[in-house]
């Protein structure tokens, strides 16, 4: 990673662990359901964040370190956002257990992401790819919360694979190797292990859920 002269200073928010335990970087393991349904619900999700992360692609030659930091960081606070959506919303068991513990990967990455640029003394910085995820996630979050009961679960549910579809993909294809930094590196690999099990779980999740009704809140 490029070394800057500006110290870390509000760059991101303290985390903690909050109600949801502490965090923890064990990699979850699910058994992959082999049906063509698998592949259906990745494809009604993928538009979520196909855009902003083939931007990623792209621009994967202008992105600097501190750059990537950034978007790999936006990308775990999107998910965690949408989990406390799910918290809030659903009253279904699977779905909370899954979100809670979304909650509790993505912030334990995040810290470590955070510990790691104050070590570095470099300020992460915003970027347009990391913008637009943010616009996406605005544009989903909108989306869900138009929902309720079974059609709220099922659809942040799909919503989860084709995100983490396309995240795990990114930080494989693009992320990681971009990055210059070698410890920047390893953090990123860390992450894809634990989001590739978080992809396994959702998929698992999918499987187990109802079919969308469309029952909209009032």
């Amino acid at each position: 990673m490029a070394t800057a002269s500006n110290p870390v200073s509000g760059g991101y928010p303290t985390q903690t662990p909050g109600a949801f335990g502490k965090p923890s970087l064990e990699v979850p393991v699910y058994r992959r359901e082999k049906t063509m349904s698998k592949l259906h619900v990745t494809l009604l999700g993928a538009c979520l964040c196909l855009a902003p992360f083939s931007a990623i692609a792209q621009g994967a030659a202008k992105l600097t370190d501190p750059q990537i930091a950034h978007v790999a960081y936006t990308a775990g606070q999107i998910d965690i956002q949408a989990a406390e959506l799910a918290l809030k919303h659903s009253k279904n068991q699977e779905v909370r257990a899954f979100a809670n513990g979304m909650v509790r990967d993505h912030k334990a990455v995040n810290e470590k992401a955070l510990a790691l640029v104050k070590k570095l003394n470099v300020t992460p910085e915003d970027n347009d790819t990391s913008r637009s995820l943010m616009k996406q996630a605005g544009a989903k979050k909108k989306e869900l919360m138009a929902l309720k009961g079974a059609a709220f679960d099922k659809a942040y549910a799909q919503n989860e694979v084709a995100y983490h579809q396309q995240v795990n993909g990114a930080l494989q294809n693009t992320l990681i190797p971009a990055a210059s930094n070698g410890e920047l590196k390893d953090l990123l690999s860390t992450g894809l292990k634990i989001f590739q099990g978080h992809q396994q779980h959702a998929e698992h999740l999918v499987q187990s859920l109802p079919a969308r009704t469309g029952a909209l809140a009032h």
